[in-house]
């Protein structure tokens, strides 16, 4: 039986862990946290750092596997393709992925290559930081350089609050290191978001979807997602032929592509974050439902050096996920639904247990759970979307 590692037992990884088993792999878990809750679902577990590149490559050898996927994971996806690389598995250059995880390298990667993107430079203390704050233009974006899920980000629009903001990115990075660019203005309400997936060198999937936030709670974390892309066919097709364009700068091969752009008001594509890895929240679900494909399917077999086929067949609906989340902390006890939304939602997906304690929604790892929803008419989508806390009631005690 052919064995696969896989790197992250989170709530939200545990369905990369149950597609491997089903397509007849033996699994090998490594997680750091005591109770994820994959480790009841792999055959073989490791409380390991994911992050720890050698003691995993330790791990990869004695277990002798055949596959790594480091499933929606930023911090684990350099690991996996270190460990890849030295085993001489399926993967994608190990720099280019180094270059994708750090928002620094990333940042110095579209300059030099010539793709928009905003003015930045990273840093490594607060002095140093504080010290070049003047030479950008308000608003600025403060965050750490290789976190995710808007943990530790800021946007500065005065000059009050920007040591605060710099500590409170130094706090959520790994590495101790910061980026500060300025701040692009959308042309449309959202950001783009989503998973591409790329084949041979080509990306076969386009899941390209609007980027919801809750202003009301934090306008930098992501809520949901919608589709199809309220863009302009000029826009999308910009839009894919710069992430082609990036695919092919950075010699990625084969495997999921989490990205995040922006269409600004002269409708130049900036790339703001692509991750090597799987989108959260549970894009590759919503991208099932919409494109009748198994996106953690095709994972799996492009990490093993499968060859898989793609047919996708796009039904025309209108689909979206909404994050479900708390404005406060507090003692979960129930989440009420409208009664006018019950008939839009397909599925729901719960992580917290009455009695569980909650927190205040300021970055993706805080959610509740997540929704998934379809729609009948665009209408619907954006009244419902776009007005969500009137028809969900998160009960705390």
């Amino acid at each position: 039986m052919k064995k696969i590692l896989l790197l992250g037992g989170s709530a939200q990884q545990v369905v990369a862990i149950e597609k491997a088993k089903e397509l007849g792999y033996y699994t090998v878990l490594c997680d750091y946290l005591t109770d994820n809750p994959g480790q009841h679902h792999a055959d073989k577990f490791y409380l390991l750092s994911t992050t720890d590149k050698e003691a995993v490559l330790e791990i990869a050898k004695k277990e002798a596997i055949d596959g790594i996927v480091a499933y929606a994971s930023d911090p684990a996806a350099p690991t996996a393709a270190y460990v890849s690389e030295q085993l001489g598995l399926s993967t994608n250059p190990y720099q280019s992925v180094e270059t994708l995880c750090n928002k620094d390298k990333f940042r110095k990667f579209l300059l030099d290559n010539g793709f928009n993107s905003p003015k930045a430079n990273g840093y490594t203390s607060v002095e140093a930081a504080l010290n070049d704050i003047t030479k950008y233009q308000l608003p600025i974006i403060i965050k750490p350089v290789d976190s995710s899920g808007s943990k530790g980000v800021t946007v500065v629009r005065t000059l009050d609050n920007v040591e605060v903001a710099i500590n409170f990115a130094f706090k959520f990075s790994r590495g101790k290191r910061i980026v500060v660019e300025e701040f692009i203005e959308k042309k449309h309400p959202y950001l783009v978001g989503g998973d591409i997936f790329v084949k041979d060198g080509q990306v076969i999937l386009w899941g390209l979807l609007n980027c919801h936030r809750d202003n009301n709670v934090n306008s930098l974390v992501p809520v949901g997602k919608s589709y199809p892309l309220t863009l302009t066919e000029e826009n999308i097709n910009n839009i894919k032929t710069t992430l082609q364009l990036i695919v092919d700068k950075l010699e990625f091969k084969t495997g999921a592509m989490n990205i995040e752009l922006i269409v600004d008001k002269n409708n130049r594509v900036f790339p703001i974050d692509i991750g090597p890895r799987n989108g959260g929240n549970m894009i590759p679900e919503l991208l099932a439902n919409i494109f009748n494909v198994d996106v953690v399917e095709m994972t799996i077999q492009s990490a093993m050096g499968n060859d898989f086929t793609v047919l996708m067949n796009n039904d025309k609906g209108y689909y979206a996920t909404y994050n479900l989340h708390s404005s406060k902390d507090g003692i979960f006890n129930q989440i009420q639904y409208h009664e006018s939304l019950k008939p839009f939602i397909m599925r729901e997906c719960i992580y917290k247990e009455p009695g569980a304690q909650v927190e205040f929604f300021d970055n993706a790892a805080k959610a509740l759970g997540i929704l998934f929803l379809k729609f009948d008419t665009k209408e619907q989508m954006d009244q419902y979307m776009g007005n969500m806390e009137t028809y969900i009631d998160v009960i705390l005690d």
